[in-house]
């Protein structure tokens, strides 16, 4: 008889990688079958959806309340699905309070638990450990600061390098992509990319489009070209909203973001895990944020690291430029570039401690290092497909 996963994936980037790790489970244990909350990948990889990701995608504080109702109705219909079901493995990726209540649920009944891409308590509430510890029977990270940051809080935690190691392709035929993508000349080349939420698009995206348009006003800069690959959450008649008055704006499918970043000369990115992809892609960038006022003001008094860049926080210093909140203004945006664009010491020295953060994240396999474990974990016997074997 076949076994059954429950799997959680409440945000973008968390359908991204619970698609890759679907994937690499079926390749060691075809017949596994798959339901949850995802979105397009996580269908696309065979999983049948019992709720939609982009229903349920919120951020900040006070943002939450406009999809609660949503959130609600999904978890009575997990809980069911546990109960009657019974899955031999729950498998949550991210998306913390959620996911946190509904592990305790699962943990009463018996059904293992393992965490994949961990909460950010090591930026802010810590207190949430304690639920981790009496909740979840395995986290499975893929920052390397975070497996030290469990072990010394008593957590049963595996690292597995970080899965956008294998999503990044190697080997990109630059101009071959300019080609197909129709950049001609030598034009600087900009990516944008505004988050994978609506409300993170609307903050920050007009605040981007301005800063182009001071570019573009520059004889310099006047024929630059700019791509915005559209996240699977977003709808995009929302996004062409924004961009009507900005004809140099090409839009294109989330999948053709790797090919944008392969010809970018410089990236505008939304703090998340875009900041990451662009990082270990080498391209030079300017990470943006602008939440609603008082999310940004619980979340001051309550995020206890340096920065909000993964780049800048696997690095440990400050790479790359960082804009937050009232300081995100399109002149703000407009001296960084500038300074980027111009100084060819300064590029040269971002590009360089990106590939240094590249190395840092592993040599690829992440996520059939964690699939090996989802396996172990739904009881399969030790042999062909255990850990030990490999």
């Amino acid at each position: 008889m076949s076994k059954s996963v429950l799997i959680i994936a409440g945000e973008a980037s968390g359908d991204l990688h619970g698609y890759n790790l679907v994937r690499a489970i079926k390749e060691l244990e075809p017949e596994v079958k798959f339901m949850g909350i995802g979105g397009e990948r996580l269908k696309e990889a065979g999983v049948r959806l019992i709720a939609s990701s982009s229903d349920m995608a919120v951020v900040g504080f006070t943002e939450v309340f406009t999809k609660l109702k949503n959130i609600l109705r999904a978890g009575i219909r997990i809980k069911k699905i546990l109960k009657e079901k019974r899955p031999e493995l729950l498998i949550l990726i991210d998306y913390p309070d959620f996911n946190l209540y509904i592990a305790g649920y699962a943990k009463k009944m018996g059904i293992p638990v393992m965490y994949y891409i961990s909460p950010q308590v090591w930026a802010w509430r810590t207190g949430r450990i304690r639920k981790i510890k009496e909740r979840v029977d395995r986290m499975v990270v893929i920052l390397p600061f975070e497996k030290d940051f469990y072990e010394k809080r008593g957590v049963k935690v595996s690292y597995v390098g970080h899965p956008l190691i294998d999503a990044i392709p190697k080997d990109i035929n630059r101009e071959e992509i300019r080609i197909r993508l129709g950049v001609k000349g030598h034009y600087p080349v900009f990516g944008i990319i505004p988050g994978s939420r609506k409300e993170e698009i609307k903050n920050i995206l007009p605040i981007m489009l301005k800063a182009l348009d001071i570019l573009k006003s520059r004889y310099r800069y006047k024929n630059i070209i700019a791509y915005l690959p559209l996240a699977n959450t977003v709808d995009p008649g929302y996004v062409k909203r924004f961009i009507r008055d900005y004809p140099f704006i090409r839009l294109l499918p989330n999948q053709d973001i790797y090919n944008m970043l392969a010809i970018c000369d410089i990236a505008f990115v939304t703090s998340g895990t875009a900041t990451l992809e662009t990082a270990i892609m080498g391209v030079p960038m300017i990470v943006a944020y602008k939440g609603s006022a008082i999310s940004f003001c619980i979340a001051k008094m309550l995020v206890k690291v340096k920065y909000i860049s993964l780049a800048n926080l696997i690095a440990g210093e400050r790479i790359v430029p960082e804009i937050l909140q009232n300081d995100l203004t399109p002149e703000a945006i407009v001296e960084e570039a500038i300074r980027i664009i111009e100084q060819q010491e300064v590029r040269d020295t971002m590009k360089s401690r990106l590939k240094s953060i590249r190395d840092m994240l592993g040599k690829g396999e992440a996520s059939k290092r964690a699939a090996r474990i989802a396996i172990e974990m739904m009881g399969y016997p030790y042999g062909k497909n255990s850990i030990s074997s490999r």
